[in-house]
């Protein structure tokens, strides 16, 4: 269906209303990246990620001399538009990105419903493009040879989660899944399905609500009517930021909420203040030393460049982005060429260590990180449990509200 829709987009090589980001001059002799971010927007905040991890990945690279090629140092460049968190508007980009400036290869922006419609350019003009801001199963189920993935299957996004409860003391019965009704969030919650019930959990509520919904009331209302212990919740950051708010208005306080966004971002934790606390989340990645790479050195080393850079923390979204701009890098020395059909076969071959964690693409073009429970206490983002069981205590059950 979406698809068909976006036919006559990819037919059509205008391109009104673009949005050109600030960007180094491109030199003859660079290697050009091309990319449409949602740098305003509704989900802006997120896609400022995207570009500041491109960015950053291209600018260590380049400082090491860039990429070799058959002998030869080759510098990186990035040409990057702002798709205003407009899906068509997007695809538009993209299609102007490959068959007007003759970008070399491609990069993606955030989310699952652009992803899958920004692939189909990709597919349709075969220009490899490796992506780490969408995670929909949808997006790699359709035998595309040339989008690649940096984030895990959004089916498993709970998986981590739900184990953990099972290992919880007196942990959840009831339990509620809500989602958003775009494409990740549908991803997530047919594979959450499927995960509650063969762990043997009550779902007392199963609920699609509108993306970019501000008022939860009727839904939390049921939560409280129906005794829900356990709260799981797919969706972007402003919808999280409004169900805990709506959550809190309305004093609904079960044992637990787990959220697929929001909680390992510092602007989430500032938004919320202490309302934050108890929220339970997961990540792929965190800033850990023992994360090795070729141009940061480690994790740690990269989140601390990042936050000296822009001035904020990188969470995962970053730091799959930079793992996106180094798997072509590498790819691109693989192959010992830029052209498009050999650079693709050597991002299939992929297997490298990156600040991000081990970069091996399956045949779907999807790598499958594990899921690191997390929770905010005390306004920090604490590990609780990993694939080894539990790292710390996790704060639970949660606190009333009005007992905080």
């Amino acid at each position: 269906m979406i698809l068909k829709r976006l036919h006559p987009l990819l037919s059509s090589l205008c391109a009104f209303g673009l949005a050109l980001a600030a960007a180094a001059p491109v030199q003859a002799q660079d290697i050009v990246l091309g990319a449409s971010v949602q740098l305003t927007g509704p989900v802006a905040n997120t896609g400022r990620y995207y570009r500041d991890a491109y960015q950053i990945a291209i600018d260590k690279i380049n400082a090491a001399g860039g990429v070799k090629i058959a002998g030869k140092e080759h510098k990186l460049a990035l040409k990057l538009y702002d798709n205003q968190s407009d899906v068509n508007l997007s695809v538009r980009q993209y299609t102007q990105l490959v068959t007007q400036d003759k970008v070399n290869l491609l990069l993606g922006g955030f989310a699952s419903n652009f992803q899958l419609a920004d692939s189909v350019v990709s597919e349709k003009y075969k220009i490899p493009m490796v992506q780490g801001g969408g995670a929909s199963n949808e997006i790699f189920t359709r035998n595309f040879k040339y989008i690649f993935g940096t984030l895990a299957p959004a089916s498993n996004y709970f998986g981590s989660t739900v184990t953990m409860m099972k290992a919880l003391k007196d942990g959840p019965k009831n339990v509620a899944l809500l989602y958003a009704d775009d494409s990740f969030d549908v991803s997530t919650a047919a594979g959450t399905r499927t995960l509650l019930k063969a762990a043997g959990f009550n779902v007392v509520m199963d609920e699609r609500y509108s993306s970019n919904t501000s008022d939860f009331s009727t839904l939390l209302s049921q939560v409280k009517a129906k005794n829900v212990d356990a709260v799981l919740v797919a969706g972007h950051e402003t919808e999280i930021l409004n169900f805990v708010r709506n959550a809190k208005s309305l004093a609904v306080a079960p044992k637990m909420y787990s959220f697929t966004v929001g909680v390992p971002s510092e602007d989430f934790r500032k938004a919320l203040g202490k309302d934050a606390d108890y929220a339970f989340g997961m990540t792929a990645w965190l800033p850990e030393a023992s994360l090795k790479d070729r141009w940061f050195g480690d994790a740690a080393q990269f989140a601390a460049e990042y936050k000296a850079k822009f001035g904020y923390d990188p969470d995962y979204h970053a730091a799959s982005g930079a793992a996106d701009v180094e798997a072509l890098a590498m790819a691109l020395e693989k192959a010992g060429s830029t052209d498009p059909q050999k650079v693709r076969d050597a991002l299939a071959a992929s297997d490298f260590e990156s600040l991000y964690g081990p970069i091996k693409f399956g045949a779907n073009g999807q790598i499958d990180l594990p899921q690191l429970v997390i929770q905010v206490q005390n306004g920090q983002v604490a590990e609780v449990y990993d694939a080894k069981g539990f790292v710390k205590q996790p704060q639970y059950p949660m606190t009333a509200w009005n007992a905080r």
